[in-house]
């Protein structure tokens, strides 16, 4: 039993390390961790409940203008159990744990590739759930990302947010970068960074963020029908999440972006209104009826307000990108915008054939049983989670050339 202990240990280790080292989005994310769901006689059913953040608004003079505060939630579902399957034959079950060289030989034939492609569908999944619950886009579709131009409009949405200037990423595919990296080399040699040990896929810092190289990064297909959109609708109101609306022939695809005529962004605490468009994402859409996030708050007297300017009957729907068109979008965003979480897996069959290990917000569970008829040892990593954007204004996606 000591043996199967320590092998079952070494594997459970060496997949979380791997997990944590080759994870260049979730690494750069608000991780969160939680073991209820391991806890005998406490489980919590699927579903965390997460406060968002609370919001107020100022008054002018000495009377006190109090409001309710309405404390919203966000739900966290960890229903995503992804796993890998591997077998081990009984030449692998002679390995001595403690030998350096043969767990590396061993890590490097068979949990290494493993957990590469564990951690690369958790990612491209990860991508597309924050890509869609990002409604900011910077930079001019059509247009290739080969100047900061479109990064720094970017980082400018991130502080209209009022982000904090720390802790910003920026994930983008090679065909994007080497556009980027081409344009400005200067920029991604500078002299005080030449010689740092970084993370993989970590190309330079600009733009107040870290650059990481990811083939993950979501793409946005445009619907055939993108113009001559419509508000048909004459009484709406403020907090609104769905529009009535009228000109289309085919829906809008989930994840599309798009500005309603004389409705503006705002600043979050002072509610003045910017001199550009709000910006909204389709969560999902017939030919005359989106959805959309975030609310379209424009009342003045509610602290939520979010966009300044009333939407009005017949006032256009103007989509980013062209009609059909797809286009790769890098992602620039603080780690706060962003929670992935993870849970305490339960320990089945026994100690002895069970582990379960934790990292750095991360959690995963290494499950083995014996294969007598082929004398081999079956094995599974399981890594439940779930995604949440509870800051999703930290973020703005970027828009270059279509595919």
């Amino acid at each position: 039993m000591a043996n199967t202990l320590k092998f079952i240990d070494m594997v459970a280790n060496e997949a979380l390390s791997i997990a944590h080292e080759q994870s260049s989005l979730i690494s750069t994310v608000d991780r969160q961790y939680d073991d209820n769901y391991a806890k005998s006689g406490a489980k919590i059913g699927d579903t965390l409940r997460v406060r968002s953040p609370n919001k107020f608004k100022t008054r002018s003079g000495n009377a006190m203008d109090v409001a309710d505060i309405t404390e919203t939630t966000q739900n966290i579902t960890l229903a995503t159990l992804l796993g890998v399957d591997m077998r081990f034959d009984h030449v692998d079950l002679t390995l001595k744990t403690d030998d350096r060289d043969q767990v590396s030989a061993f890590s490097k034939r068979y949990i290494e590739p493993a957990m590469s492609t564990l951690i690369s569908n958790i990612e491209y999944n990860a991508m597309a759930y924050y890509a869609k619950a990002t409604y900011n886009v910077a930079g001019s579709a059509g247009t290739a990302i080969n100047t900061l131009s479109t990064p720094n409009l970017a980082r400018a949405k991130l502080n209209q947010g009022l982000a904090p200037k720390g802790d910003r990423s920026v994930q983008m595919d090679s065909v994007s970068m080497a556009s980027l990296v081409g344009g400005v080399a200067a920029y991604f040699n500078p002299s005080n960074a030449i010689g740092e040990q970084y993370r993989e896929g970590l190309v330079a810092r600009t733009s107040m963020a870290d650059y990481y190289e990811n083939e993950r990064c979501y793409t946005v297909t445009n619907s055939s029908d993108g113009t001559g959109a419509a508000i048909n609708n004459g009484t709406l109101t403020s907090g609104i999440t769905s529009i009535t609306v009228d000109g289309l022939s085919v829906a809008p695809n989930v994840g599309q972006v798009f500005t309603v005529g004389a409705v503006y962004d705002c600043h979050p605490e002072t509610k003045q209104a910017y001199s550009h468009l709000k910006q909204f994402v389709v969560t999902a859409a017939t030919t005359t009826l989106i959805t959309f996030t975030p609310a379209m708050t424009y009342s003045t007297t509610d602290p939520a307000q979010n966009c300044s300017g009333t939407p009005l009957n017949d006032a256009a729907l103007v989509f980013v990108g062209a009609e059909s068109a797809s286009y790769v979008q890098p992602i620039m965003y603080h780690k706060e915008a962003f929670q992935f979480v993870t849970a305490d897996l339960p320990l089945v069959a026994g100690a002895d054939q069970c582990a379960r290990k934790s990292l750095d917000g991360l959690s995963l569970r290494v499950w083995m049983d014996g294969d007598i008829k082929n004398n081999a040892l079956l094995c599974r990593i399981d890594l439940l989670h779930g995604y949440a954007a509870l800051r999703p204004e930290w973020a703005c996606r970027m828009i270059g050339a279509a595919n």
